[in-house]
């Protein structure tokens, strides 16, 4: 399982971002098409929001590859 940081301070992050700061996504286009195709699962269910707001402990799951979010 791969591991992302939130930035100090931040308390979250949102799906779209973190799909590229994981390097799963090289676009935020890419990341819209793929969140809305109903292919990125966070916490074991699929989400179709890029927006959904990350916290720490969260776990997405993307083409195979899960990421947690961490402070």
């Amino acid at each position: 399982m791969e591991i992302i940081k939130l930035r100090e301070g931040d308390d979250f992050i949102k799906l779209g971002q973190a799909l590229k700061k994981a390097g799963l996504e090289g676009s935020g286009v890419e990341a819209k098409t793929d969140i809305q195709s109903g292919l990125v699962k966070v916490n074991g269910e699929t989400e179709e929001r890029r927006g959904r707001k990350l916290y720490d402990g969260d776990v997405l799951e993307f083409d195979g590859v899960k990421v947690k979010v961490e402070k």
